[in-house]
């Protein structure tokens, strides 16, 4: 049986089903850390937020990264994908007016091969 030939629809694929593998090994660090999921995946027009979690006053907007390093990882949150985020968690607190009664912050998730999600708390800060 042969493999069907790589192009854009496979990497594009194999893309996602990655995202979407790390972004459950994420969503399951944080857990064990004590965070509740609130969303995965919230959309909100041109915005998207991988994961929004919840401990005690705070209300974390998640981004999940998933690289061969360390570096690449944190070199992939650019500042257009930082805009994206804020805005999209402006929509999800819109939508959840409970939330301003929270410690808002935006956090990053960093998923190497072969280590431990990273949490980076407070990653960066809500300048849209």
């Amino acid at each position: 049986m042969s493999q069907p030939p790589a192009g854009p629809d496979l990497d594009r694929r194999r893309a996602y089903r990655l995202g979407l593998g790390a972004e459950t090994l994420a969503a399951w660090a944080l857990r064990l850390k004590g965070w509740r999921i609130l969303a995965r995946r919230f959309k909100a027009g041109p915005g998207e937020i991988d994961l929004v979690a919840r401990k005690g006053n705070i209300v974390a907007f998640v981004e999940v990264k998933a690289r061969r390093s360390r570096d690449a990882a944190l070199e992939a949150i650019t500042p257009a994908s930082r805009r994206r985020i804020v805005r999209a968690a402006k929509v999800f607190v819109a939508r959840h007016p409970k939330a301003v009664f929270h410690t808002l912050r935006f956090d990053v998730v960093l998923v190497v091969p072969g280590r431990w999600p990273e949490h980076i708390e407070d990653a960066f800060p809500d300048t849209d």
